[in-house]
């Protein structure tokens, strides 16, 4: 029960930074564009964020690292979930 909600707790603060961050690159709703826009999806997706590649890769590598972090705590809320049973 705890690692279901930890899985949907997680699940929804990345799509609240995805969603804060479509809104500050693309200036939706009248918001100002920043470069700040993405800055809830860095720690969310630590330590795959901190990985240095190429320039041209940064944002693909900021947005999916976090999701990549959902992928791993669902994976091994099931490994305990079927140990458990």
């Amino acid at each position: 029960m705890a690692c279901r909600f930890l899985v949907i707790t997680f699940a929804i603060l990345y799509a609240v930074a995805l969603g804060l961050f479509l809104i500050g690159t693309y200036g939706w709703f009248g918001q100002d564009t920043g470069p700040l826009a993405g800055i809830f999806l860095i720690p969310l997706g630590l330590p795959w964020s901190l990985i240095e590649v190429p320039d041209a890769m940064l944002l693909p590598v900021a947005v999916g690292s976090p999701f990549l972090n959902l992928i791993i705590l669902w994976v091994i809320c099931r490994l305990i979930r079927k140990r458990l049973t």
